[in-house]
């Protein structure tokens, strides 16, 4: 199901910065700045291994960062033109495979108190709240998802 998912080559950088700049661009008026995805240095992340893409062309994309003891979801974006047609679920069960692959049994994630419409998506995909914490200018929301068993899809 995952299979098209693959990692971001530097060629792709233009098109991860599109997608996320599109699927992100939404939320400034809403929460008053802009969103941390949209400021990530697309190019050291991708050099980094750390961006996997799906789509031709680049409609899905999903940051990965592998730390101690869990796998760091960084950001997820689907392109607002790919809208219901799973990108996100795929995405989200690509990371979970990820953290197996990589012998982590433990998701994290945070989103901004203010994306509501990511409150009601984690929780139905398995995910904890686990606390709210002011970063910087982000009210932001942190979610976990443990154990992580290829058997959870």
């Amino acid at each position: 199901m995952t299979d098209d998912i693959r990692p971001a080559a530097l060629d792709d950088v233009p098109l991860v910065k599109a997608v996320t700049d599109a699927a992100y661009h939404h939320y400034i008026e809403r929460i008053g700045v802009v969103p941390a995805p949209m400021e990530a240095d697309h190019a050291a992340e991708v050099a980094a291994g750390r961006v996997f893409v799906v789509g031709d062309p680049v409609r899905g994309v999903i940051v990965l960062v592998p730390e101690a003891g869990h796998l760091l979801l960084e950001s997820i974006a689907v392109h607002p033109g790919a809208h219901g047609t799973g990108l996100g679920r795929r995405l989200l069960i690509f990371a979970e495979e990820y953290a197996v692959e990589l012998g982590l049994s433990e998701i994290r994630l945070y989103t901004n108190a203010l994306m509501w419409e990511n409150q009601q998506l984690y929780p139905r995909y398995g995910y904890e709240v686990v606390e709210r914490r002011v970063d910087g200018p982000y009210d932001r929301i942190h979610y976990r998802k443990s154990p992580v068993r290829p058997s959870d899809h």
